[in-house]
């Protein structure tokens, strides 16, 4: 993990242009990408000499292809494998209060066009011009997952944008991104502005309404990504009796009883997710049809099929199998099995909701595994929708890894 204190930091990364370190494509790297918008530039893309490697993570630098000519400006970090990231095709820009100020008002433009309450992804990475940067917005409060060297370098002039453009008076930085160890950075939450708040936070969405614990939750509290799923979901689920495994604070399950469920079942590993389910059940007076199970979810779904249970929507939203290439197999096995699992519990003509997060799953992929896991139980399925992120996620084209959410809806 690389050490520097702020001064060094705030300078390597607010130089001049004038001053700027230059870093170059090997002959054979993809230049035209980077023209077309490809956001990265791997190590092994680059001339990495002696100079380069000593540039300090964080630093803005000039990218340059094979023959010296200027592709844009970028954050480098050679402790990184993206050891470069695009911020600007302007090589002369500063990247100053100005400069993320204009991120953050034409980001926000769109979230208020979209959503009625100020509740959703304000910043979704590379797809908004901030790289590694994610931004959740609940109400009064932002939380920041700098998941880059250049944004801990910038924290203090982006949380300033951030503030004078939206509002926001209190800012949280949430440092369990796992992109952050990739780059070399620490693992301390920080409050940047306000405080933090003394209770969860309730957020009403698709009828439902989630608590939203910023200080110990997963990730930033909440995952605002499954919203047009939790809603489909939920429309399904009228008179249904549902099971939502790898529950969270209830994403699914709480969306169905939104949505009219006869009852609905969470079942997740973590006792105080499942202690904010319940919370967010009685804020929407749905206790009496809500229950929940704590326990591993390959273990509970085979109990459930032991005990003879069967449901009318099972619903498996689990934490990433495949997060990157290397996990990909274990991965999709993973996937399959669970989709066996399921499948034992659901009842005849049922719903199987299956998600996943794993950007290295593509779409193909994830489906094939699915129907194999489902055909290894013995049944026959319906696709009868296909669900990703919500629009406060956007995906930008030239980054598969944008649009890494998935969810099949399928009738057995």
């Amino acid at each position: 993990m690389f050490q520097a204190t702020a001064r060094d930091m705030t300078d390597s990364a607010s130089n001049t242009a004038a001053s700027r370190p230059v870093i170059r494509l090997k002959p054979k790297a993809n230049a035209r990408a980077i023209r077309r918008g490809a956001p990265w530039v791997y190590d092994n893309e680059l001339v990495l000499d002696r100079r380069s490697k000593a540039i300090a993570p964080g630093t803005l630098a000039i990218l340059q292809d094979n023959e010296r000519t200027p592709l844009g400006l970028v954050a480098v970090n050679t402790a990184s494998k993206i050891t470069c990231r695009m911020l600007d095709r302007d090589c002369e820009t500063d990247v100053d209060l100005e400069w993320f100020k204009s991120k953050f008002a034409k980001a926000l433009a769109m979230r208020e066009r979209l959503f009625d309450a100020p509740f959703y992804r304000l910043i979704h990475a590379e797809s908004d011009g901030l790289p590694g940067v994610i931004v959740d917005r609940f109400g009064d409060y932002a939380v920041i997952q700098p998941n880059a060297a250049w944004a801990d370098v910038l924290i203090e002039t982006m949380t300033e944008a951030l503030c004078a453009v939206s509002g926001i008076q209190n800012v949280i930085k949430n440092a369990s991104g796992r992109g952050r160890g990739l780059e070399g950075l620490d693992a301390t939450d920080l409050v940047l502005r306000g405080a933090m708040p003394d209770a969860p936070i309730p957020v009403v969405m698709n009828g439902a309404t989630y608590m939203a614990d910023l200080a110990g939750g997963q990730k930033t509290g909440l995952f605002f990504d499954q919203r047009p799923n939790h809603g489909f979901g939920g429309r399904l689920a009228k008179d249904l009796d549902v099971l939502d495994v790898f529950s969270h604070v209830g994403g699914f399950g709480l969306a169905a009883l939104a949505g009219g469920a006869t009852s609905a079942l969470c079942v997740d590993g973590s006792a105080a997710a499942l202690d904010l389910a319940e919370q967010g059940a009685a804020h929407m007076g749905a206790s009496d049809r809500f229950s929940t199970r704590k326990g591993d979810a390959f273990d509970t779904l085979s109990a459930l099929a032991d005990e003879g249970m069967t449901f009318d929507m099972v619903v498996c939203d689990p934490p990433a199998f495949a997060p990157n290439k290397p996990a990909l197999e274990a991965g999709l096995r993973a996937y399959e099995r669970i989709a066996r699992l399921a499948a034992t519990v659901v009842a005849k003509d049922g719903y199987l909701v299956l998600c996943s997060c794993s950007h290295a799953a593509d779409l193909s992929a994830f489906t094939g595994a699915c129907l194999r896991g489902i055909g290894r139980s013995g049944r026959r399925a319906q696709l009868i929708h296909t669900g990703a992120a919500g629009p406060d996620h956007p995906l930008l084209p030239q980054l598969a890894e944008s649009g890494y959410l998935k969810a099949l809806f399928f009738r057995l």
